[in-house]
């Protein structure tokens, strides 16, 4: 089964075109992703200590975030298949930076919060979604290399941010901080969005809207097509679960199985450079099969990591390992798979419904790891991971046969 759409080569995006706007689109995914994903990793003690607030609530900033950004992710693609990618882009990048200001001014932890809203609307119109939305919405079905090029550039967020972080908080203050990453986002990212980002014109957006024929739907069925949407959306989300209670509370398994702090992380920071090698892999092979194999092997590769991890000493390294190369790949299949499901047609409000859920559920995992490790203790937590992993593998599985009924109808294949 291939992707279904327009080969928008023809598009008017030439090779050359396609390498600028994937490397814009990577030099302001590493700084969004590192200015507020992962910002409290490194400003949230800063924060606490400087102000008083409680750390709680600190890291809580970015839950709430999330949930904004989760909330306004159908509205998102609705205005990228209503407007193109560009214009979105660039708001987010006028909003982080309005964020990220109003961040560093907050007298109070009321404006604290409310500035983790509008960053919150910043990573729903800005982060990875977003952007694949935009490729998907340029280059249709021959986005899946662009997305993983894409992911390859994200990977590097922490690796790039957290020092350059941790490097300001020392020298200016956390603060200073923020203040040092709006002007990069208004001063760099926004116009690196604005003149890179090719402009879809009115007469070239409905020219091309009407062109896109719904062939999938047409050969899977509406009733199939609902399934399989529905199928999508749960293994979505049970990955974003099992990733936001992953980054906020891996140390704590770490240390929960024996391991002092920093031999925890240590071994935590063998998870970056998992996750970029399997994307590296991914783009040299993967693009010539389906991305159903690379969500199968992203779903191993994470249940397998989590098994080993639930096992204890001593296998934390293989478990860190596995898990990072299968989360590194599961961020490609998760733009790149209901491209090739569904087709290109109205790809961006697809992608919007479809991670809604997976974006609600990432915000609110954190907090549901941190009530199960209180009550139940970490294995609690530990076999949770596990049985989502599960779920996962056995989501998969029900895809397979899906799409397998859907293309033997269609006369097509998994390649």
């Amino acid at each position: 089964m291939t992707a279904a759409g327009l080969s928008t080569g023809g598009r008017g995006f030439g090779a050359g075109t396609r390498g600028r706007v994937i490397s814009a689109l990577g030099v302001g995914q590493i700084l969004a992703w590192g200015s507020s994903y992962y910002l409290p990793a490194v400003l949230g003690h800063p924060m606490a200590a400087a102000t008083g607030w409680s750390y709680a609530w600190v890291t809580g900033g970015l839950s709430l975030g999330l949930l904004v950004s989760g909330l306004a992710a159908i509205h998102v693609g609705r205005a990228i298949d209503t407007h193109g990618g560009r214009p979105v882009l660039v708001g987010s990048s006028l909003l982080m930076g309005a964020g990220l200001l109003l961040l560093a001014a907050a007298p109070s932890l009321p404006v604290y919060i409310a500035a983790w809203l509008v960053l919150g609307l910043a990573m729903g119109s800005g982060l990875y979604d977003a952007a694949f939305s935009t490729l998907g919405r340029l280059y249709g079905r021959d986005a899946r290399s662009a997305i993983s090029s894409l992911t390859l550039w994200g990977g590097f967020a922490s690796t790039v941010c957290w020092p350059l972080s941790a490097f300001l908080v020392e020298t200016v203050g956390w603060r200073g901080t923020c203040l040092v990453y709006a002007a990069i986002h208004l001063c760099l990212v926004l116009p690196l969005h604005f003149f890179v980002v090719p402009r879809e014109a009115r007469r070239e957006r409905e020219t091309l809207r009407a062109a896109e024929t719904p062939a999938d739907e047409t050969r899977i069925g509406s009733t199939r097509r609902l399934v399989l949407f529905v199928l999508v959306a749960a293994i979505l989300t049970s990955g974003s679960m099992i990733a936001g209670m992953w980054s906020v509370h891996i140390i704590t398994i770490l240390q929960a199985n024996g391991l002092a702090l920093a031999a925890a992380v240590g071994l935590g920071a063998l998870v970056g450079p998992s996750q970029v090698g399997a994307r590296i892999v991914e783009r040299l092979f993967g693009t010539r099969h389906h991305p159903i194999w690379t969500l199968s092997a992203a779903a191993i590769l994470v249940g397998g990591g989590l098994v080993l991890l639930l096992l204890g000493p001593p296998l934390p390294a293989a478990a860190l390992i596995a898990y990072g190369a299968g989360n590194g790949i599961w961020s490609i299949a998760r733009g790149t798979l209901p491209l090739a499901v569904f087709g290109a047609s109205g790809y961006a409000a697809l992608m919007g419904r479809l991670v809604t859920p997976s974006l609600i559920a990432q915000a609110l995992s954190p907090s549901i790891g941190a009530v199960l490790m209180q009550a139940h203790g970490v294995s609690a937590a530990l076999y949770v991971l596990v049985g989502l992993g599960a779920f996962n593998i056995v989501g998969v599985v029900a895809l397979w046969i899906l799409l397998w009924r859907a293309m033997r109808q269609g006369g097509a294949e998994v390649g």
